[in-house]
């Protein structure tokens, strides 16, 4: 499979991604800030998110030359998946600092697997040029989702947007799966 075709999957399943992320985002703050109880623990669930993510990004590093770099988005997909399957379900501050945990380090994957991504799929004459194209379709979607999010909650409940978004990240970890973007493997 050509590189553009290769990184053509890549801007669908990562905007999928931010899709389902961007669809949940604004209301996630709103639901975490009903959890908490002072803004002590708001800034120590984002404080763990960030370290977390830090702290992976060494050894997503160095695991990158023993695995496919897709796969790294594979497991950010499915893990996020299962995370926002739970959160409805949160009922103490603990529990939001262990998922807290686990999107840093999910996100960290994430970004990893997709900067690689796409360095790997892009040669230094156009690679300006497919990283600008890249996030702009990737933001679009972002921008959808936060619109349609809010719809969502208005009409149903918060809780259909977790649901909703983790349906949406697991089946971009399908057409990650399913397309081996790296591999030789046509489509």
């Amino acid at each position: 499979m050509e590189n553009h075709k290769k990184l053509k999957w890549l801007i669908i399943t990562q905007s999928s991604v931010f899709f389902a992320s961007s669809l949940i985002f604004p209301f996630y703050i709103l639901f975490i800030n009903n959890i908490g109880s002072n803004y002590s623990q708001f800034g120590l669930s984002y404080g763990l998110f960030a370290l977390s993510a830090a702290l992976v990004h060494p050894i997503a590093g160095r695991l990158s030359s023993k695995f496919d770099n897709q796969y790294f988005l594979l497991v950010n997909s499915w893990g996020m998946a299962l995370v926002l399957l739970y959160y409805p379900h949160i009922s103490s501050i603990e529990q939001v600092y262990i998922l807290q945990l686990l999107l840093g380090i999910f996100g960290a994957l994430q970004k990893h697997g997709e900067k690689t991504l796409i360095a790997s799929l892009t040669d230094d004459a156009e690679r300006g040029i497919n990283i600008g194209n890249y996030h702009f379709w990737t933001s679009i979607f972002s921008a959808i989702a936060i619109f349609f999010g809010g719809v969502l909650a208005d009409f149903f409940t918060i809780h259909i947007i977790f649901y909703s978004s983790s349906i949406i990240y697991f089946v971009s970890g399908l057409l990650i799966y399913r397309t081996n973007i790296l591999n030789k493997k046509e489509l």
